[in-house]
Order: C-alpha cells, then sequence, then structure tokens
C-alpha cells in the first residue's frame, strides 16, 4: 500500500528540474509510503514516475519503486494489493516470465507487458491503483481497481498529464492554480457526497473506478476513461435454493478472508459490535491467533436517548472474548471531533458521506500496533443492509417515477428550495439547479435502464442497490482510504473480493430482504432510523445474516444494524457548541463567500431547538469549512 505521482509532458523535462519537481510531489504524500521514496526519469523527461512506499508483501529492495521490467521497456509505479498474485505469477512463469522479487508490483508489471492491460485487469483479484510507462510506444497506461477501493487523481495542465494517489501532491505542479468547482460544492451540499468523476477543484477529476486511460504525451488532453468493469444486480441465479445459496456464500466470504490475510507485516482487524467485522475477525482469527483488534468505544455521559446505544464496546469485547483475540479500545469524547479536525480534514481532501472522525481515531489506534487492518465496508451495499432507505424505490410503477422518488431520498442534507438558499451567494437566479440530473447520470454510465412498463420490485430494488454501490460505497471507500493512509495502515475490504462480488450480484432480492412495502417513510437524519426500520420490517441482509450465525452470536446477527457514529446530534447543541457556533456564527468563516449565512444559522437553530436534527449538515458545513481554509485558501494564495 503506497502512494503514486507522476507527471506525462509533452515537452518533457530538464532532468535535474523532471526530479526536483517529482520529489515535491512524493513529499506530499509521505505518509501513505513512510517505508521508502524513489522517482525515476524516463524518455528524456517525456514521463516522471514517483513513489512512496508502504512495505506489505516483499519487505527487500527488490520490491522498491518505481519499478522496471527486465527488459527495460516497462516501468510501474503501483499502490495496492493483489490477493490473488501468486496464482497468476506461476500462470506467468509456466508461460517462461522470470521474476527477481517476490511482489505483487512486479506480478503487475510482468501481466501488463505480457497479457495487455485489458486482460491483465479481468485477472487482478485485489485493491490497486497504477501507472505503467510503455517507453517503446511512449504511452501511460492509469488504472484503478473494479470498485475504487484506491484512488488516483489527475488533472491537464497545458501539455502536460498529472495524476497522484492524493490531489495534494497534483497542487504541488508549478503554476497549477485550480478554481474552485460551484458544481462539486452543489452536488455535496445535497447528497454529501460528489457523485460523479468531480472533485472540489475545478479542472481536478478522480479516475473513475473500474476504468483506466491511456495517456499519449502527444494528445493528453483529449484522454478518456475507458470502463473495464461495471456492477451487474442482475439476478442470474434465479434457480438457486436459499440453502444452495448460503453455503456458497459462507465459502466464497471465507475464501475472502482467508485471501486478505496474506501479508509478511502483522495484520489486525477491525471489530465493531456488528455482524460484518464480527464474522471477518472470527475467520482471521482461526487463521491467525491471537489476532490483535481493535474497537473505537463512545463516552456516553453526555448523550441521550438513542444515543445511549452507540457505545458497542460490551458486544466488541464479548465478540474477542469468543475468538480470542488480543483485543485494544479507544474511547471518543466530546472535544475528540474539534482535536482532530485539521489533521482529518487535510487526509480527506474532499469531503465525502458521514461523520468520519471516529474512523480517524480507530485508524490512528490500529496504526500502533499492525500495518494491516481488515474492515467490513461493502457487505450493507451488497446484501441490502439499508431497508429503510428502500422504501423510495417501492411502488415507483416507471422509470421517470422510480428517478423521481428515489433522487428524493438522496437530498440528504439539503432539498432543492434549501439549496438555492443556502447557496444563494454562488447560485445564479434564473439557473435551473437539476441536481436530479447528476442522480439520473449514474445510471446513464452504468448503461443500467429499467423496463418502459412497470418496474417489478425486484427491478427497482437492484436500481437502487446500483446506485449505492457506484456512490455511497465509493464514497466511504475513498474515506477509508484516506484515513488508514493517513497513519501508514492498509485497510483491506473483504467483502469486495471478486468472487464474493460476482455471485452477491447474482443472488435474488428475496434473499436478501423480506419486503419493504411497509417499511414507512425514515428520514436519514433519524437517529433510530435502523430500529425504526428493523423494528417494522426484521429485515435487510437476510442471507448473510443466515450465514453469519455461524461465526457472530445470535444476539448479534439477530439484532438491529447499528452505524459506527457518535453522539453528534446530542454534542453539536451540547458540549461542543461553542466550536460549532465559532464557525456558524462568525461573518468571517469562509464558508460565508459560498453559503448565505442567515440560511446556515437558521438550520442550525432548528437543530439547538430540538425542531429538527440537522447534524450531517452541521458536520458538513464546519467540514467545507476546513477544507477552504486548508486548501482554497492555499491554492489561491
Amino acid at each position: 500500500m503506497c502512494g503514486i505521482a507522476g507527471v506525462i509532458s509533452k515537452n518533457g523535462y530538464a532532468r535535474r528540474d523532471g526530479l526536483r519537481l517529482l520529489k515535491k510531489m512524493t513529499d506530499a504524500l509521505s505518509h501513505r509510503g513512510p517505508d521508502g521514496e524513489g522517482q525515476r526519469y524516463l524518455s528524456e523527461g517525456m514521463a516522471l514516475l514517483g513513489h512512496r512506499r508502504l512495505s506489505v508483501i516483499d519487505l527487500s529492495e527488490s520490491a522498491s519503486q518505481p519499478m522496471q521490467s527486465a527488459d527495460g521497456r516497462y516501468t510501474i509505479s503501483y499502490n495496492g494489493e493483489v490477493y490473488n498474485y501468486k496464482e497468476l505469477r506461476a500462470m506467468l512463469s509456466a508461460e517462461g516470465i522470470g521474476f527477481f522479487s517476490d511482489s505483487d508490483t512486479e506480478v503487475v508489471l510482468n501481466a501488463v507487458s505480457e497479457w495487455g492491460i485489458e486482460n491483465t485487469l479481468s485477472k487482478l483479484n485485489g485493491m490497486f491503483a497504477f501507472a505503467v510507462w510503455d517507453s517503446y510506444t511512449k504511452e501511460l497506461i492509469l488504472a484503478r481497481d473494479r470498485y475504487g477501493i484506491k484512488p488516483v487523481y489527475y488533472a491537464i495542465v497545458r501539455d502536460n498529464l498529472i495524476f497522484a494517489s492524493e490531489y495534494k501532491a497534483i497542487l504541488c505542479f508549478p503554476d497549477f492554480y485550480p478554481d474552485i468547482n460551484r458544481e462539486a460544492i452543489f452536488q455535496y451540499f445535497t447528497f454529501q457526497n460528489i457523485i460523479d468523476d468531480s472533485t472540489f477543484f475545478d479542472g481536478i477529476k478522480i479516475l473513475p473506478a473500474g476504468c483506466y486511460m491511456r495517456v499519449n504525451p502527444e494528445t493528453v488532453g483529449a484522454v478518456k476513461p475507458i470502463k473495464y468493469w461495471e456492477f451487474d444486480f442482475s439476478e442470474k441465479e434465479r434457480g438457486i435454493s436459499s440453502g444452495e445459496c448460503e453455503e456458497e456464500l459462507d465459502r466464497l466470504f471465507t475464501q475472502a478472508v482467508r485471501r486478505q490475510l496474506v501479508s509478511d507485516v502483522p495484520v489486525g482487524a477491525y471489530l465493531s459490535g456488528g455482524i460484518d467485522s464480527g464474522a471477518i475477525t472470527c475467520i482471521a482469527a482461526r487463521e491467525i491467533p491471537d489476532i490483535k483488534s481493535f474497537t473505537c468505544g463512545i463516552d456516553l455521559h453526555s448523550a441521550s436517548g438513542i444515543e445511549l446505544s452507540y457505545d458497542e464496546r460490551d458486544k466488541a469485547e464479548y465478540m474477542s472474548y469468543l475468538f480470542g483475540t488480543e483485543h485494544y479500545e479507544i474511547v471518543l469524547k466530546n472535544g475528540d471531533m474539534e482535536r482532530c479536525m485539521e489533521k482529518l480534514v487535510w487526509h480527506l481532501e474532499d469531503p465525502r458521506v458521514g461523520q468520519s472522525y471516529p474512523n480517524f481515531y480507530a485508524a490512528n489506534l490500529s496504526s500502533r500496533f499492525v500495518k494491516v487492518i481488515l474492515g467490513g465496508i461493502g457487505g450493507d451495499e451488497l446484501f441490502a443492509g439499508y431497508p429503510w432507505r428502500y422504501y423510495k424505490a417501492v411502488g415507483a410503477g416507471s422509470e421517470k417515477n422510480y428517478i423521481r422518488q428515489y433522487y428524493g431520498y438522496w437530498q440528504r442534507l439539503l432539498n432543492r428550495d434549501e439549496l438555492a438558499e443556502v447557496l444563494s451567494p454562488i447560485y445564479e437566479k434564473g439557473t435551473d439547479l437539476r441536481m436530479e440530473d447528476y442522480f439520473r447520470q449514474v445510471y446513464a454510465d452504468g448503461g443500467l435502464k429499467l423496463s418502459e412498463g412497470d418496474i417489478s420490485f425486484a427491478e427497482s430494488l437492484n436500481a437502487s442497490l446500483f446506485f449505492e454501490a457506484k456512490t455511497f460505497l465509493h464514497g466511504l471507500l475513498i474515506v477509508e482510504d484516506k484515513i488508514s493512509m493517513a497513519h501508514g495502515l492498509e485497510t483491506r475490504v473483504p467483502f469486495l473480493d471478486n468472487d464474493l462480488v460476482e455471485f452477491a450480484l447474482k443472488i435474488p432480492v428475496k434473499y436478501k430482504l423480506r419486503g419493504i412495502r411497509d417499511a414507512g417513510s425514515i428520514n436519514e437524519n433519524d437517529l433510530q432510523k435502523k430500529t425504526h426500520s428493523y423494528q417494522r420490517t426484521n429485515d435487510g441482509k437476510l442471507i448473510l445474516r443466515k450465514v453469519m450465525k455461524r461465526y457472530v452470536p445470535s444476539n448479534i446477527t439477530d439484532g438491529p444494524k447499528q452505524g459506527f457514529a457518535a453522539p453528534d446530534s446530542s454534542w453539536f447543541k451540547g458540549e461542543s457548541i461553542d466550536f460549532v457556533e465559532s464557525v456558524v456564527n462568525n461573518p468571517c468563516s469562509m464558508i460565508y463567500e459560498f453559503l448565505n449565512q442567515k440560511a446556515v444559522k437558521r438550520i442550525f437553530e432548528q437543530h439547538k431547538r430540538g425542531e429538527q436534527n440537522r447534524r450531517l449538515f452541521i458536520w458538513s458545513v464546519l467540514n467545507f469549512e476546513y477544507w477552504l481554509r486548508l486548501f482554497y485558501a492555499r491554492a489561491m494564495a
């Protein structure tokens, strides 16, 4: 797990200038790779490839990067882990290919050389973002894994294409002065996410998941992502019985966890009170005696109501006892958000889904003991773990109605009228705020077309799962990457093993959900949304919960879902109110170049009085203020 960076230039760079620039870019990524660095000057400066290394597999110098092929033609800068690299290495060895290291990096390099990029990407099972330069054809290939576990950003400046694992490295490029991307801000304050390839900086994009690009120095301005994989929730296993589905799911899940234990450094596991991390830890503990597990608890002295259930340490400790793990905990208090805010936002770059500072502290704790951590991301998105959301998809009748109804739910922060009011400083009157078009484009880009007539329950539900996998899951993965790499920690996500995902996509809806027609209207800001949904329907992740009972106590598999969150609703109008008001009530806050202070204060007052829970909006405003201070102000200086 590492950081990559590079420049492709039509005019080339002098060696001294190129290496100086590249060193500056890789230094900006030093937290991603504290174990080593490297820079390569290639093809008379047409290509500059840089790397920061976090050593996980093959800790020797022979695995250092950027790495060149034996014949010198190809050079790779690679970030990630390919869990089936030993099988691919055996295939390449059978074709007469030799190896000088034991790394998965060299396997990927030789695979691209021998099989080409499309055939290579179809075989890789893992998480990655990599760049390969071909010194013969003078072409760069920039690729990202199927699900977007590892990010890579790029920008085009004059005759140069700049790329990096984080865009703070791109901002090191001389004479690059990006403006703020107002459309991305509108997306964020609608969806609490950016659902296309934009970033908060105009001109910097993220390479979409499941895509690669071919970059020719002569035509850098014409580069376009090429898709090689897409989610397909099409229920191809219609004839499979529930029992057969359980057995195959168990086999693939166990296989996925075992695959992702490959490492030459210590591996640990996050252990919350939920079924996903619990089952992963159980299987991992069978393979690694005394594996270390980690939980982030919550101090509840100032919490109230449903937030009193947010601390899951008791459940985690019980599972640690059952599995025989070496267990460590950290407890969050009300002031911890303020203490980490600047560091958190600096590492996150663009704000994304949800309050993520508890994850930041969990990663910090884990990084003191291990270099690799297993996490449970992906189980909810693949197996329908958010039943209170899906009611918007029921009874739509037509594609047009489906889009309108489901989009109505995903206005997580501000609805159309609020958006126009809150963002009035950058909203031109008379301009149509068609945020629904961004929503619809997710389906269009994925090639997903719904039936022309009545849409069935299964079809609408699978369309909802598709949207969440493409947007919400993608946001979670970016956040997890940035937070873990901020601490030199590699997070692995067994639920996103290729074989497991391919099977999960085919599982009929009836095995995931009992039926949500009576779920009712549940607001995402409702602190009890998970409990209310479960009480009404006892639904979500049905087949997965059946399998997880083989590993996790039934009182956990049969209980309502509990997300990983702090009691911010209470803290924002209690112990953290001074911190919030220092931003919201300050007319000099940078947010008020873009947001209407009167409108922001009105929403905050609603929250303080307990009229509406606007915790998501308040968190997003705080996040945006710190982003403006740390990134926008520096870029404009």
